[in-house]
């Protein structure tokens, strides 16, 4: 079997490389275990768009994702015959932190043109009514007496009226695909990656668990939480200054409080770092409840992606839960956990790597979990600049490739994403990095 390109893993992210690549004349062929496109950590998405990031790649790049989203059709090439995913534009206030202030975001959002309201404390509780406006930082463990200390003084907000959420993100992955087919992308889903082959000094083909023997020049490792063992298959890693492991995670699904989706609508979503939540409503009265990883929290680490408990537990219901209820008095605390489980693809920083290796012809695109989703339209076109870069002689470890935004006109340095970046204090530490 022979393809110019494999892309390993067909969740949102590979879908998207495939797309691009395949737009761009590369045979491309996607290898997932899975028995369907984005059944993996894609599934598990809260699929917030937001631009609340530390750096200007981050900033910019989601920012033109969101164009891409509201013109999910055009980014398509065309309506899916199945159904095409929709953004839900809901807003998004994220609650001042001493440890993300505005300062390291405003000026990011002046450069891209990202339009925001700076609200006081009197603004944010006109604006979400039935918020409690409190700080309480740092967030802390329910059983812990201080959690349930008095604030000390009022929070007030950043609000994106343009930030949202996608309404089905597992259909997004497989708008993608449908989309890359149409281009002559082909996807082999059941199907393990076993091995991957070398000659001449680069990749020479991947091998599969019934034994096929793909032939190819180019591997993009897409893999999410399997990231790590595709990696060491290909041998690679030893340059790398950021490592990627995978992060058992939950997200509550609970009834929102009275009046929080008006009228059908969605109501506004909230980033609280205080606290160490964020939340976002859905049509039909429901609620999404996630973490943000504060250093009060265990972090659920995994050896196999595969031997995980998809159950929601209790523990991890009543503490994200019980948070959201803190910021948002009216909230019911159910006894039954509910909710959804998924494993993430997780960096040092919480900053994913889209880069080549040290084994020419094999990239990745890992470390994407829990915050990339907002910008998988972008992804497909980061890797595909990278591919023809590195592809056609260009060391982008020295002189990385710049990408040029279509829609919003932004210039994004993809070295921000190398593998080789320093990691250190001051980094991001969160999934709202």
């Amino acid at each position: 079997m022979r393809s110019e390109v494999v892309v390993v893993g067909a969740g949102v992210v590979g879908s998207s490389i495939a797309l691009d690549l395949a737009r761009g004349g590369y045979g491309v062929l996607v290898v997932d275990k899975a028995g369907g496109v984005g059944h993996g950590s894609t599934s598990a998405s809260s699929a917030v768009v937001r631009f609340n990031f530390s750096t200007w790649a981050g900033v910019a790049g989601a920012w033109e994702s969101r164009a891409a989203w509201e013109r999910w059709d055009e980014h398509l090439g065309g309506a899916d015959p199945a159904g095409t995913a929709r953004y839900v534009r809901t807003g998004l206030a994220a609650l001042d932190v001493d440890a993300a202030p505005r300062s390291t975001y405003l000026p990011f959002f002046d450069d891209a043109g990202i339009p925001y309201e700076e609200w006081d404390a009197d603004t944010l509780a006109r604006r979400v009514p039935g918020i409690d406006n409190g700080r309480y930082w740092p967030p802390r463990r329910i059983d812990d007496e201080r959690f349930w200390a008095d604030a000390r003084s009022r929070l007030g907000a950043v609000f994106t009226p343009d930030a949202g959420y996608v309404s089905d993100p597992q259909l997004a992955a497989q708008n993608l695909a449908t989309a890359a087919r149409r281009h002559g992308a082909e996807f082999l889903l059941r199907r393990a990656v076993t091995g991957i082959g070398c000659r001449h000094g680069r990749t020479s083909e991947v091998r599969l668990d019934d034994g096929t023997r793909v032939s190819c020049s180019i591997v993009v490792n897409a893999a999410g939480p399997w990231s790590a063992t595709v990696n060491a298959l290909a041998g690679v890693g030893s340059d790398f200054t950021v490592r990627t492991r995978p992060l058992r995670q939950e997200v509550a699904h609970v009834a929102a409080p009275r009046g929080y989706n008006a009228s059908g609508t969605a109501g506004t979503s909230l980033a609280d770092l205080d606290l160490g939540i964020y939340v976002r409503g859905e049509v039909g009265d429901g609620m999404l409840v996630g973490g943000t990883e504060p250093e009060c929290d265990p972090f659920d680490w995994v050896d196999s992606p595969d031997d995980v408990d998809p159950a929601p537990t209790a523990a991890v219901f009543q503490a994200q839960v019980t948070r959201a209820a803190r910021r948002l008095p009216d909230l019911g605390v159910p006894n039954r956990a509910r909710g959804v489980v998924g494993v993430y693809d997780v960096a040092d920083d919480w900053t994913p790597i889209y880069d080549r290796t040290g084994l020419p012809g094999f990239y990745v695109a890992i470390g994407t979990s829990g915050n990339q989703f907002k910008n998988a339209p972008v992804v497909g076109r980061f890797m595909r600049t990278i591919i023809e870069c590195v592809e056609n002689g260009v060391d982008h470890d020295t002189t990385p490739a710049r990408f040029t935004a279509p829609l919003t006109g932004a210039t994004i340095d993809l070295g921000a994403f190398s593998r080789r970046r320093p990691v250190g204090p001051g980094g991001p530490g969160t999934v709202m990095g």
